[in-house]
């Protein structure tokens, strides 16, 4: 069984809103709006991998130093098994623009995404963002999210 280890960016600009990406040219989620991010490379820190998929996907450089650990969330939903470790960032270098398997960027307040967003983005951000939980778990065998206490 392939376990995904996956890191986002959220990118929050002054006014709380959150940085998404619309994803163009992956397997999964094609043309649905998402969080910059990705799998995790061999040998490479969860932090590092948030700050490289930012400047890949959206051509913001994020010192990992700025980010914000805000919580994980492991999914096992039809087959698919894996882990998304979420870092928050209020600095960095850039202007955000589409690029690397993106096709437009978009700023929104985590409360408001949009309808053609990932499945998964609105209850997570929720959780990890707005609530302050450290865990979540989405799972087929279980409706919704289950959260767990704050840190």
């Amino acid at each position: 069984m392939t376990f995904h280890l996956v890191a986002w960016a959220v990118l929050l600009d002054p006014a709380g809103r959150v940085l998404l990406a619309r994803r163009a040219d992956v397997s999964y989620g094609a043309g649905l709006w998402g969080l910059p991010g990705g799998h995790v490379e061999r040998g490479e820190g969860l932090a590092e991998a948030a700050t490289r998929e930012a400047w890949e996907e959206v051509g913001l450089r994020v010192n990992p130093d700025n980010l914000h650990f805000l919580g994980v969330s492991r999914y096992d939903l039809e087959g698919v098994t894996g882990a998304d470790f979420l870092f928050a960032a209020k600095v960095w270098e850039g202007v955000p623009r589409p690029l690397l398997q993106t096709s437009e960027v978009g700023w929104f307040p985590p409360n408001e995404l949009p309808q053609d967003c990932l499945p998964w983005l609105p209850p997570v951000l929720e959780a990890h963002l707005l609530k302050g939980k450290w865990l979540s778990e989405q799972l087929d065998s279980v409706e919704g999210l289950l959260l767990f206490p704050e840190q």
